[in-house]
This record gives structure tokens, sequence and C-alpha cells, in this order.
């Protein structure tokens, strides 16, 4: 099944049937069997044509988030320990992700509030005071309050790397801004957990054309998403659930980085496409 959130309310979409739910999003998403409690919902929902379903997600669609946080875990799989290694040699902190990449506990970090996530085919913003940014493709988890995965959703970890490779202490200017986030295009909750040949894709487009794409599957990933959510759980409390990005494979090279206007897509396998333009925030000038 797939949840959107929009303007006019949750629309669940299960195999061609699509449902209005009135019910407040943060309500329908915390519950500890996400999926019996989304099936109960049919009986009791009115239906919508394929057309006004069209018409919503064209031009109501939110972000699939609510009251909730959104962090990430980083240094998750083998391509990213490489890459943040090299981006940090020059300054002498690239020991620090060799270790975190075998080490017991994982790197966690908090990314945005609500209001700093962006929305499916919305701009997602890079920083003027970086000189290399890029997109990170990520599987992203919902979990509920009792510290259960419920849903999965796509995620964009915008990342300025020339400022995080300056200094590792420099993560939280690198990653936490306005619209350093973007998630959708709803959440996908299946009936089991996802499976682990799940691709995720990324396509990088430049005045309509491609110009940088890659995939993975999700078994490359080298910490389980229970063991993630663990760890994030352990001294923290959230009453409404928490997004938690499980982190990137796919790495431009060291000699790319977006442009405004550059187009990015996010796919993964059973879930669907994120899409976003690249922008500068206008009101920093």
């Amino acid at each position: 099944m797939k949840l959107f959130k929009t303007k006019k309310g949750a629309l669940l979409q299960r195999d061609k049937e699509v449902y209005l739910l009135h019910d407040d999003w943060d309500q329908i998403i915390n519950q500890d069997n996400l999926f019996t409690f989304l099936s109960g919902k049919i009986k009791k929902s009115e239906t919508i044509d394929d057309t006004e379903f069209d018409a919503i997600i064209n031009t109501q669609l939110l972000a699939p988030i609510g009251k909730q946080e959104l962090w990430a875990a980083g240094v998750t799989y083998l391509r990213s320990r490489d890459a943040r290694m090299e981006e940090s040699k020059t300054s002498g902190g690239a020991d620090f992700y060799d270790k975190v990449y075998v080490a017991d506990r994982p790197e966690l970090f908090f990314k945005a509030l609500p209001h700093r996530v962006a929305p499916h085919n919305t701009e997602v913003f890079i920083r003027r005071d970086s000189n290399w940014n890029v997109p990170e493709p990520e599987l992203t988890l919902f979990i509920n309050s009792s510290g259960s995965v419920q849903g999965y959703t796509v995620g964009n970890d915008m990342s300025s790397r020339s400022i995080e490779g300056e200094n590792p202490l420099y993560l939280p200017q690198a990653k936490v801004y306005e619209r350093s986030a973007a998630l959708g295009p709803c959440l996908f909750v299946p009936q089991h957990p996802i499976s682990k040949e799940t691709t995720i894709s990324i396509i990088i487009s430049r005045g309509g054309k491609k110009i940088f794409a890659d995939s993975i599957q999700i078994n490359r990933i080298k910490r389980s998403f229970d063991e993630l959510a663990g760890f994030l759980y352990r001294e923290c409390e959230f009453e409404h659930g928490c997004f938690l990005m499980t982190g990137t494979a796919m790495v431009p090279a060291n000699d790319f980085t977006l442009a405004v206007g550059d187009v990015v897509d996010i796919t993964i396998d059973g879930i669907g496409t994120l899409r976003n333009t690249v922008a500068y925030n206008e009101s920093k000038k």
C-alpha cells in the first residue's frame, strides 16, 4: 500500500483503488501494525477516481511527514566510506570515517524538522558558501513511537561535501539548512519488510540531458534497519515516531557538483520516484 499526504487529506492507494482518509496524518501512521490498521480503514473510507487522484497528486501533494523529526545515518555503505575518506584526507579526518564504518555504534545525526523537508516535484537548495554540493539518494524508514519500522519512503539527503570535507565537525552545516532534505512521493507500507533486493537509482539531468546515473541494491548496506532504529531510540523518545535516512552508496565523481536548475530523480523499487529541482534559497541573497 502507498499512503500519500496531501492538502486534501491522506490518500491510500491499494492495487487500483484509492481511498480518502480524513484522520490526522500523525495518528494514521503512528501504529504498531500500520499495514493492518490501513487495511481496516479501507472498509470505512470513500474512494476517489483516477482523475481526481491525479489532480490531487499533481497540485496538492505534501512530503509524507507530519510532526516527526528527520534523522540520518552516515557511512553505512562501503562506497560512502571511501568517498568521505577521499573528501576529508587533506583535513586529516579520513580515519574517522573508516573507524565508524567498522565500529559497533553507527553514525547518526539530526537532519531536519518537517518545515525544512521538500516534497516531491519542488525545489531543494544548495548552499552558496559551498562549491561542492551533491544529492544523496537514501531509503528512508518510518519508525513508530515504539521503535518499530512501519513504512518506507524515498529520501534525498542533500550534502555540501566541501564543508564537511574541510572539517568533520562542520557536518551540521554541511547537512542542515533550508530544504536540505526531500521525502516522497509517498509512504510505502508493505505487509512484510522491504526486500533486500530492492534497487535504489538516481538520475541527475542538466538542460534536459542526463549527466549522472547510478543504482545499487539495498543488500549492500552494512547495518540492518532494526539496528539503526535501535541505536536511534536508545536514549531518544519520539512521540509521533521518526523518519530515518539509512545512508547512500551512490556518490558522483569528485569533479561533479550540482548546479541551479539540475533535476534530481531518485527511484526506489515499489515506492516510486522523488523528483526535485536544484535552486538557491533566494531569501538568503
